[in-house]
Formats: C-alpha cells, structure tokens, sequence
C-alpha cells in the first residue's frame, strides 16, 4: 500500500519510484486472467503434499492402537486367501487394534470387511492411480492420497505392527520399505508379519541364499520377518510385541 510520500509498502519491505508495482496482491489473486500453468508447478504441489499430510494426520490422530494390513488388489473373493483376510480382520479387532488397509479391493478388502464385521475400526488409506476402483465398501475412515510417500507415512505412523498377506510388487514395496525402517532404526522397532508360508518361502530363500552370503543382508536382519501360517500366530505375534513396547514405556 502507498503512503502519503508515495511509498508502496510489502510487507516489511519499502518500494519506490520504479519498483512500485503496478497492482496490488489482492488484485493479482482475484484476477482470473491468465493460464493456469502455476498449479502444475511444485511449489503449488509443495502445498497439496502438506494438505495431505494435514488431513491424514487429523484423520487418524485419535484412532488409537491399529494394525497396517497389506495384500494384494487382484485376489477375488471366492478365493481361499480372501476369507483368510476377513478372518485376519477379525481377529484383529477383537484383539484390540484398529485395521489400517490400502482401501482397495482384493485382501485389503477382505481385512477391512472383517473389521467392520467385528466391530471395529476400519480405515483405508486410498491412492489416486488411473486403474483404482477407489475405496472398498468396508472402510468406516477412508483418506485419499495423491503421493505414494505420504500414504506410506501413514501406514506407518498410526502402525503398532504389520500383517503382509500375499501380493505383488506394491505389497513387496511397502514390505521392504517398512523392514528398512526398522533395520536402519529410522522408526521404534514393530513386528513385520508374512502370513502364508509357502507364498513366502520362495522370497525367503532367495534373501537367505543370495543377499545373506553376498553380504548385502546381515543375520540379524532376517530376525526382523515372522513368518506364519495361521492368523492365530500373526496376531499372537502383533499382540505380544505391543505389550512388550507397553511394558517399556515409562510410568
């Protein structure tokens, strides 16, 4: 704004003579001339990312202990895994957590179904991607994500433990990234499930044949995985890790 002596303040800072623009801020943002080139650029996409940090963290800062569900989209219903979800879901609930899935179809429908079958909490935390069928219809809280990272901090953030049922590249994503984490001590050690061993055994050996003698894995490293065959034995494991990192927190 000018002054009686024609100086044009912004903000703490004093403009004359030439450098006097020739409209005002409010002027310039109620202005709808022009392209619409400024949304695709990133500082406008800086702005979304920390939207969606803001409304994932006020969704589920009050959901209490939950357990982060993955698998895969592609399994269909009538398939055994599935109900191996729901019964996952489950027992979860009735355990005391809440069931945190992807949102979409497949086992982490099959998680979130037994969820809110058993009464509990059951969140999705959906991803914009073109082939998505968006959020199942068993998600109570579901949040959508534009950026892969910002859901993965989701997941973990509000995360006592994960279950990884079978699934494909984007399972083994969030399956690595979640065992990284924990080796690197970037977050509180959590337990990591696989359910379905014979699924797993293959990706095990593998890890314990190659990267172990190759040196790139460490011993200790393959103590982070629990593999399982029941849901019993998963939730047993989720279950008594949470109440070990209860034990330990002080009074």
């Amino acid at each position: 704004m000018k002054d009686a002596r024609g100086d044009y303040h912004k903000g703490p800072v004093t403009l004359r003579g030439k450098r006097v623009p020739g409209s005002t801020t409010d002027q310039r943002l109620l202005d709808n001339s022009g392209d619409a080139e400024w949304v695709h650029s990133d500082p406008w996409r800086v702005m979304r990312i920390q939207a969606e940090f803001v409304e994932g963290f006020g969704a589920l800062a009050e959901l209490g202990d939950a357990v982060s569900v993955f698998g895969s989209a592609r399994v269909p219903r009538e398939h055994p895994t599935y109900e191996l979800g729901v019964q996952l879901g489950q027992s979860l609930v009735q355990a005391g957590f809440a069931v945190i899935t992807g949102g979409g179809p497949g086992l982490m429908e099959a998680a979130n179904r037994g969820a809110l079958e058993a009464g509990g909490a059951s969140v999705g935390l959906g991803i914009e991607l073109p082939f998505e069928q968006g959020l199942n219809e068993y998600v109570d809280l579901g949040v959508n994500f534009r950026y892969f990272f910002a859901r993965k901090t989701m997941f973990v953030k509000y995360a006592q433990g994960f279950v990884v049922l079978p699934g494909g590249f984007g399972t083994l994503d969030e399956l690595f990234e979640a065992v990284t984490l924990v080796q690197t001590r970037k977050v509180t050690s959590f337990p990591i499930v696989l359910l379905g061993c014979d699924y797993w055994a293959g990706l095990l050996d593998w890890v314990r044949g190659s990267m172990l003698p190759a040196g790139t894995v460490s011993a200790s490293d393959l103590e982070l995985l629990h593999v399982v065959d029941t849901v019993e034995e998963a939730v047993r494991i989720v279950r008594g890790a949470g109440e070990d990192q209860a034990a330990r927190r002080p009074e």
